[in-house]
């Protein structure tokens, strides 16, 4: 009787030791866990509590250590499942073996599937597949040291359908689908991401220390809980009060001018394109405040009462928008499309009134030029590739009138998400060793302010993501900047008329920082979109386009090495007064655009060039001249007329040479 009482009491303490473990926030039901490879688990206990895990009809038990952190590493295992995972009392099901893929950068992996349906509506409707699993780390910032684990998500290995990939990233989403088409084994998406931050919060302060110490110290000012409290609670209240005093004295509100009956004859007329109207005649400066506009539209019998949906390009900055008096759509910043639904009944017979009221705090109020203005009715409203056919175009004309001006809205920045360190800390470091297939890093915009470091910043980066890893080898996939006219960013509207002549660019020097760092690192690749981007859109929706572009580039990298990505220039020569460039593949023939060559004096000049076969001839009197001698190529912010492009159509990378004669 004694020897079964200590085996029940042996077991009891063995359960309660078990029902303490915990493990990271990656591992959940659904997971996919990475082929070919070892398989780290681990998680929190109590000090020396015993752990043991149990999968694919195997045991593997340790303990934890004196911080109560446990690790354990299965063994390679083939595609395959579902599987079954026990730790302790934790059971988790539906586990898949295939391919796991990492995406982080900035807004341009956070635009969502939502963002780009109107491109892929008949795909994104349709496809759904269990197979693909998508997994959106939570945004959290870390300025003390590295965290332990990340925030639960609510995107935790859901798998792929439209309903659960709505708010997912689109570049995450259709990497998985054309990787899934590629290999024919499961895909996990992990999306690790925030918008409009530097490469420098996802550095480690170790990497960035020696070379780079008043980062270092940028970070450490803010480790003060008392400053970030103080700071982040005094910019609340200064919106707050900013806000309150707009409501109370703009007068749209007070008299309401968003409805039908509203008397707006004694409005002033204006065209959008002529951003006048924007600049207040009492501090002949942009408005900041609101602006008021109104558009009349005649809706015949056939459209009336019909649900619809109106779109209202990207306009700067805020904008609550009406029909006939009733709310139909609200954005906060200047970068989502505004895509309104006019609910069923709303549009009447005849006369109709469409409000835009801007909230405006910086910049000039406008809209973005290049996007649909219209309404459009039917089935096909939601779908712009093609665009919908049954719409009714608005005028460039409204009718406006000054709100109410407001101050200034004081506030310091206090942006932890852009301060060195913070993200590497809070939401990469956790999330190392969970095993992976490789790397994307789709970022820069951030940075082009200042392009000079960038370079080392991305080595340091990919060098303390592989040491948390402790995957010296570990694929990096880094998309380049695609093409866009930087000065769209100030909060001004700029003439889009494409540059012509030779300019300094901060994104074709990110673009070569990005292009040269992948090129010395045997294991990255670069993804060149500069013919996917948009003059006035930082964030371009041609997303599956993008995706296919990192996947060749992991086609590359992992399984064929001699597949083709975009053309490379391999040497130099000048040969009969000619500039002589030889690429890595042949290209398709006739003249090029977008070339510049500079002499002795550094300056760059236009130059006429024709490709044929694997090589670019480059007419230019200046190759006459003595060494140095410099090429460049699509050497702009918006080089839209680059046309150097392999056979198969992939763009040329922009770049800088010197010519070895």
């Amino acid at each position: 009787m004694r020897k079964i009482l200590c085996i029940i009491a042996t077991l009891l303490c063995v359960s309660t030791i078990e029902a303490k473990v915990s493990l990271a926030q990656l591992f959940q039901s659904g997971m996919v866990l990475q082929r070919g490879k070892s398989i780290p688990v681990w998680g929190k206990a109590e000090t020396g509590e015993l752990v043991t895990v149990r999968f694919n009809n195997k045991q593997y038990a340790t303990t934890a250590d004196l911080q109560g952190h446990w690790h354990i590493n299965l063994p390679k295992m083939k595609a395959g499942g579902p599987y079954t995972m026990t730790v302790g009392d934790i059971v988790l099901t539906n586990i898949l073996i295939g391919d796991v893929w990492l995406l982080s950068g900035q807004s341009n992996i956070d635009v969502t599937i939502e963002r780009v349906y109107p491109q892929y509506t008949k795909e994104i409707d349709t496809y759904e597949n269990p197979d693909i699993r998508l997994f959106r780390v939570q945004n959290e910032t870390a300025v003390q040291g590295v965290k332990d684990d990340i925030r639960p998500t609510s995107i935790n290995w859901k798998p792929v359908n439209k309903e659960n990939a709505w708010l997912f990233s689109a570049a995450g989403y259709f990497l998985g689908k054309r990787m899934y088409e590629k290999t024919k084994v499961p895909q996990g998406i992990i999306v690790n991401s925030w918008g409009g931050t530097p490469i420098e919060a996802w550095i480690s302060a170790d990497s960035l220390r020696e070379d780079y110490p008043q980062l270092v110290k940028r970070a450490e000012f803010f480790q003060s809980d008392d400053y970030v409290k103080a700071q982040a609670q005094a910019n609340m209240e200064a919106d707050k009060q900013w806000q309150k005093i707009l409501k109370n004295t703009d007068p749209g509100i007070l008299k309401d001018w968003t409805s039908l009956s509203f008397d707006d004859s004694e409005w002033q007329s204006v065209n959008q394109w002529d951003t006048k109207w924007a600049i207040s005649p009492t501090t002949h400066r942009p408005v900041v405040g609101t602006i008021w506009l109104r558009q009349h539209i005649t809706i015949d019998k056939t459209h009336a009462g019909k649900p619809a949906r109106l779109l209202l390009g990207t306009l700067f900055d805020q904008d609550f928008t009406y029909l006939n008096g009733q709310q139909i759509g609200h954005t906060g910043y200047q970068y989502p499309p505004r895509r309104y639904d006019i609910p069923e009944g709303l549009l009447r017979e005849g006369d109709n009134v469409i409000t835009v009221r801007f909230i405006n705090k910086y910049g000039l109020v406008h809209f973005i030029p290049e996007k649909p203005y219209l309404i459009a009715f039917g089935e096909d409203r939601f779908s712009q590739n093609p665009m919908p056919s049954d719409v009714l175009p608005l005028s460039e004309t409204w009718k406006m009138q000054l709100g109410a001006e407001m101050p200034n809205c004081p506030s310091g920045d206090i942006s932890l998400q852009n301060i060195p360190t913070t993200l590497y800390n809070a939401v990469l470091y956790p999330l190392a060793p969970y095993a992976l297939s490789g790397v994307v890093w789709y970022q820069g915009e951030s940075n082009t302010g200042n392009p000079a470091p960038y370079a080392d910043y991305l080595k340091k980066m990919m060098g303390c993501w592989r040491d948390s890893w402790k995957d010296q080898k570990m694929p990096f996939v880094i998309v380049q900047l695609a093409n866009h006219d930087g000065r769209q960013q100030t909060g001004f509207p700029s003439p889009i008329t494409p540059q012509t002549k030779p300019v300094k660019s901060g994104w074709a020097a990110l673009r070569e920082a990005q292009r040269i760092t992948a090129k010395n690192d045997p294991r990255a690749e670069l993804a060149v979109i500069n013919d996917l981007g948009e003059t006035v859109d930082i964030h371009p929706l041609r997303k599956k386009e993008v995706a296919e572009r990192i996947g060749l580039c992991f086609d590359r990298l992992i399984y064929n090495n001699k597949v083709y990505l975009s053309p490379e220039v391999t040497s130099t020569e000048v040969k009969d007064g000619n500039i002589i460039l030889t690429l890595d593949q042949p290209i398709q023939s006739g003249k090029l655009n977008e070339f510049e060559v500079a002499g002795s004096d550094g300056i760059f000049q236009n130059a006429e060039a024709t490709a044929n076969g694997d090589n670019i001839t480059i007419l230019s009197p200046l190759a006459t001249q003595t060494l140095p001698l410099k090429v460049r190529y699509a050497w702009k912010d918006d080089p839209k007329t680059a046309n150097v492009r392999s056979l198969s159509g992939l763009p040329m990378s922009s770049f800088e040479l010197e010519v070895k004669k």
